[in-house]
């Protein structure tokens, strides 16, 4: 029997279609469904659609099963529709009919959504941490073989000197411009729904600031509606932030492949962290990076695949909106993966040494050459085309020791600190504590 049900129930095709995979979601969001139910109840007592009493049996019996999901004791049963049922049939089953008292004021449209919301900055806290933790490691990195020359290309051809601690600041640095994307989507799960009901407000006398402040929102959404619709609006605004971090992380893997590629050479990694052929002795493949590339490709997939979830559907709630979860919770998921691997994988990154120094790699040092005549006095073009006349001859002999790459973010300018300094600005924006202190004020 569900909650809402009447004299008669669906048809068992109906409920298998429409359930989908639901029930596995549902699991997850449980502990945030919890608390904004603690939420909802506070205020029920304050605007007296609860007495004191009321209040204090349903705080007692939410915390017990927000603690029981806590310890993985908690579980959907049989029969039971989804997550919010089976929180209100446990408080019913264990203290009365007080628990059928939780859901006035509210709509499973705004219950699900609050729920939503509350994971999504739970989930968006723990990308920024696997950020966080592979940023420092990149600018660590960085500045240990900032004095390590290697090749930069364009075209996928030689071009000019370039340096391991380049490299690996360029990706930190992009991950701490990733963080305003993530901000963005950040500030959209912040913002309370609760109250909107069915996306049409209640006839109730709900204190809505009231649940904002009690759940650790920035703000509501103050119109009904607008809460409502902001479903969607924030699944494709995190799918969008998801496949920004997801482009940085796929550059990185891309790279590393080529360049543990026997014809580069430039990295390696021990033999644990890669795998073999069955039939070729000598090989070490980099399946970690090949797949991160390949999920990475899947997750810059997803902002489209929720675009499209998302058309024609007109102002207000629709069953379509639950397929969104299949795109995104598995892709947040995914995306931590990457970080966290991607972390592990680089502690043991291998880099060699003195790469220029072959004279393989002499040409890239032609742009060098053009520039120390300029500084001398020639014109550009005249230098460009000596040195471009004595390639084509054979001619072309580089000092290569004399590499003078000053301004900000150059060879032998990094800027790691500047670059830091912007990484702990975006992380400072997220204002996690706030949340913290008022998740710890529901459950103290």
């Amino acid at each position: 029997m569900k909650l809402w049900q009447k004299a008669t129930g669906n048809k068992k095709e109906v409920e298998n279609f429409t359930i989908g995979r639901d029930p596995e979601f549902d699991m997850i969001l449980a502990p945030f469904d919890v608390l904004g139910s603690m939420a909802h109840a506070h205020m029920l007592a304050k605007v007296g659609l609860l007495t004191a009493q009321d209040n204090q049996i349903l705080q007692k019996g939410l915390k017990e099963i927000y603690f029981e999901i806590e310890k993985a004791q908690f579980q959907i049963d049989s029969g039971v529709e989804d997550v919010h049922s089976q929180v209100e049939f446990l408080l019913t089953e264990r203290y009365g009919e007080v628990g059928k008292k939780l859901h006035s004021g509210r709509s499973r449209n705004d219950q699900v959504l609050v729920d939503l919301k509350l994971y999504y900055r739970a989930a968006i806290r723990e990308l920024v941490e696997e950020a966080s933790t592979l940023f420092n490691l990149l600018i660590k990195l960085a500045e240990q073989h900032k004095g390590d020359l290697m090749p930069g290309y364009t075209h996928t051809q030689l071009a000019m000197p370039s340096s391991f601690g380049l490299w690996f600041g360029s990706f930190a640095e992009s991950i701490s411009e990733d963080m305003g994307m993530l901000q963005a989507a950040f500030d959209l799960a912040n913002k309370n729904p609760l109250g909107s009901a069915a996306g049409y407000g209640s006839s109730f006398p709900l204190d809505r600031t009231m649940t904002t402040e009690l759940l650790g929102f920035s703000d509501l959404h103050h119109n009904v509606i607008n809460a409502q619709n902001s479903r969607g609006k924030t699944e494709r605004t995190i799918a969008f932030s998801l496949a920004g971090m997801a482009g940085t992380l796929n550059k990185l893997a891309s790279d590393v492949c080529l360049f543990m590629n026997q014809h580069f050479g430039f990295i390696s990694f021990p033999d644990d962290l890669t795998t073999g052929s069955s039939i070729m002795p000598h090989k070490k493949n980099p399946d970690v990076f090949e797949l991160m590339r390949a999920k990475t490709n899947q997750i810059q997939a997803v902002p489209n695949s929720v675009s499209l979830i998302l058309t024609n559907t007109t102002t207000g709630y629709h069953r379509d909106l639950q397929l969104l979860k299949e795109e995104v919770f598995p892709a947040i998921e995914t995306m931590k993966d990457c970080l966290s691997m991607c972390s592990f994988m680089l502690k043991s990154i291998r880099v060699k040494k003195n790469i220029l120094n072959d004279p393989f790699f002499k040409h890239v040092f032609s742009v060098e050459v053009v520039n120390e005549m300029v500084l001398k006095g020639l014109a550009f073009r005249d230098a460009y085309k000596q040195v471009g006349l004595d390639i084509e001859a054979d001619n072309f002999s580089p000092d290569q020791d004399k590499i003078k790459h000053t301004h900000e973010g150059s060879i032998g300018n990094l800027c790691l600190s500047q670059i830091e300094l912007k990484m702990a600005k975006a992380v400072q924006g997220f204002n996690f504590e706030k949340i913290d202190n008022a998740i710890l004020g529901l459950l103290s």
